[in-house]
């Protein structure tokens, strides 16, 4: 499928990323992404069922105005993100590929999706909602400029879990 899984030391930059909108076939390839324990709770159902049921870039109108996929400069997908907007706030929602995660590019990675939000909505503020538990995502956010703002608990497909909520700070 793609150049980056199999080298070993792949660390893009910023120039090396393009965040483009998210087509069908991004949407199938992110449905057949298989992350390690304990990650793999960041599953997608199958792109057949996210079509049906419409769920999340399964909708096409979803998909069309929050969702994008962010690709190398071989146009391989190496992630998504969601631009989630909330009155005043831009909620993050990323994903990157399974092979490219405790590498070391998140914070590139989230730096990129933070200039888009602020392309898109230049007045919000940019949050993210994080577990808890997964301290190499909450290091990579820290690395790009977000700070814990608040801890809470909420229900998830699994039950309840323990979210930090994290804000970009514009001068960190």
């Amino acid at each position: 499928m793609s150049n980056f899984t199999d080298e070993l030391h792949y660390k893009p930059s910023l120039a090396d990323m393009t965040i483009l909108p998210m087509e069908i076939e991004h949407a199938r390839q992110i449905c057949e992404w298989h992350y390690e324990t304990p990650y793999d709770l960041y599953r997608w159902p199958s792109w057949e069922t996210m079509q049906k049921d419409e769920i999340e870039f399964g909708d096409p109108v979803l998909r069309r105005m929050q969702y994008a996929a962010v690709v190398n400069q071989e146009q391989e997908l190496i992630g998504f993100a969601q631009f989630f907007p909330i009155v005043g706030v831009t909620r993050l929602g990323l994903g990157l590929h399974p092979s490219l995660c405790g590498r070391g590019i998140g914070a590139h990675f989230i730096r990129l999706l933070i200039r888009e939000a602020s392309r898109r909505a230049p007045q919000n503020s940019i949050d993210l909602e994080v577990l808890t538990w997964n301290t190499r995502a909450v290091r990579a956010y820290e690395r790009a400029g977000f700070a814990i703002d608040d801890t809470y608990v909420r229900q998830t497909p699994e039950g309840p879990a323990e979210f930090h909520c994290m804000v970009y700070q514009s001068n960190p």
